[in-house]
C-alpha cells in the first residue's frame, strides 16, 4: 500500500524552527522565512546547541554576508510567489529592494555571483514550481493558473512551464489525472 502526501515545506519548516527554539529555551521572534530574532545575544554554546538541533533536520545557520542574503533573496522570492497579491502590487526588482534594504543591483550581483543564475531565472523556476503545485490541487483552470501567478496570458505560463519542465501544463495535468485514475483503481 502506498501513501501520496501533500504538505507545506514553510509550514514544516516554521513548526520544527519554534520546537528547536522552544527546547533550548531562548526568547525569539520569527520575522519571516528563514530569519529568526533574538531578544538577547546568543552565547557561542547556544549557538551550537542550536547548530546541532537544527542540522538534523537539514536547516544551517548562515554566518556569511553573502549566504545570508542570497537566502533572504529566495526567501522574499517565494513569499512573493506564494503571496499573488505581493506580485501584482510590486516589480520584483522594487520588492526585493524594499524588502532587504539593498539596490536591485546589488542583490543581483551577489545572486548571479553565489548561485550562477540570475534573480529573473529563480523568480521563473519558482513561479512554474508553484504552477505546478496549483495544477496538482486541481481547483484552478490554466486560465486562473497565470493570473494568479502573474503572467500576462495561458500562452505565456505555457511557454515557460514548457522549457522549464519539457511538458506543456496541459500535458503535466493529462498526466497528472492519469496517475491519479490508475491510484483510485488499485
Amino acid at each position: 500500500m502506498k501513501l501520496y502526501l501533500k504538505y507545506d515545506i514553510n509550514k514544516i519548516f516554521r513548526k520544527i524552527l519554534e520546537e528547536q527554539l522552544d527546547k533550548i529555551g531562548v526568547h525569539y521572534k520569527i520575522n519571516r522565512l528563514g530569519e529568526v530574532e533574538f531578544n538577547n545575544s546568543l552565547s557561542s554554546q547556544t549557538i551550537k546547541e542550536l547548530t546541532t538541533l537544527l542540522s538534523i533536520y537539514g536547516i544551517d545557520i548562515i554566518n556569511d554576508h553573502k549566504s545570508e542574503i542570497v537566502q533572504r533573496i529566495k526567501d522574499a522570492i517565494t513569499e512573493m510567489i506564494n503571496d499573488s497579491s505581493i506580485e501584482r502590487q510590486f516589480k520584483t526588482s522594487t520588492y526585493l529592494s524594499e524588502s532587504l534594504g539593498y539596490s536591485y543591483t546589488y542583490l543581483s550581483n551577489i545572486f548571479s555571483e553565489s548561485t550562477y543564475t540570475s534573480i529573473e531565472s529563480f523568480v521563473i523556476l519558482k513561479r512554474i514550481d508553484r504552477a505546478k503545485s496549483l495544477i496538482l490541487e486541481n481547483r484552478l483552470t490554466l486560465t486562473e493558473v497565470a493570473y494568479t501567478l502573474g503572467y500576462s496570458s495561458v500562452a505565456h505560463l505555457s511557454g515557460q512551464f514548457k522549457k522549464t519542465t519539457g511538458l506543456t501544463p496541459t500535458s503535466f495535468q493529462r498526466i497528472i489525472k492519469e496517475r491519479n485514475k490508475e491510484l483510485n483503481t488499485l
